[in-house]
């Protein structure tokens, strides 16, 4: 057995409840997702942290995984990506603003440890977001900075999943088109 096809195994069988897989998945897979929230915090206590709100995440939301969707382990690093972004954002240390209320809002100003390169690059993106209608802009703030799962976006704006999956699809297209000029 592979390690993926194990991750997936111990991933189902926390999904019912399965303390042991649990702590087994633990024992496999938090370096890694260790190692995701330090590169993102940059802070070893933060990272800690996280490491422990995402393992909450998991022992709840192990049932939402879907193995046609894709691996087990890129599914656990998203929920550690997403876990450190937001811990990011409760410092004021946000990637692209914080999520308030019902929408996600755009900051002002840069983050001021961007410099050159980083800089262009951030406010190229908050200018191409800006041009997008406000649904969309809110919808790929929501998914993609906070982590809303589509069902959670679908049922903030009173809409099937499958109408934000679209939203969400043609928001992200005009953005690359935007990104790309």
């Amino acid at each position: 057995m592979d390690a993926e096809t194990e991750i997936d195994d111990l991933l189902r069988a926390t999904a019912k409840g399965d303390r042991a897989a649990f702590r087994l998945l633990y024992d496999r897979v938090s370096p890694k997702l260790f190692g995701i929230a330090l590169k993102i915090c940059r802070h070893r206590p933060m990272a800690e942290d996280v490491l422990q709100d995402v393992f909450t995440d998991i022992w709840y939301k192990a049932g939402r995984f879907d193995a046609r969707r894709g691996e087990a382990g890129a599914w656990l690093a998203v929920i550690a990506r997403n876990r450190s972004v937001d811990a990011l954002r409760r410092q004021g240390r946000g990637i692209i603003g914080a999520a308030t209320g019902g929408g996600a809002d755009l900051p002002d100003a840069p983050d001021p440890a961007l410099s050159g390169d980083g800089r262009a690059a951030y406010l190229t993106l908050i200018d191409c977001l800006n041009r997008l209608d406000e649904r969309q802009r809110d919808l790929i703030l929501r998914a993609y900075f906070r982590g809303d799962t589509r069902e959670e976006l679908a049922g903030a704006v009173d809409a099937p999943v499958d109408t934000v999956r679209t939203w969400l699809r043609r928001g992200l297209a005009s953005l690359k088109t935007c990104l790309d000029e």
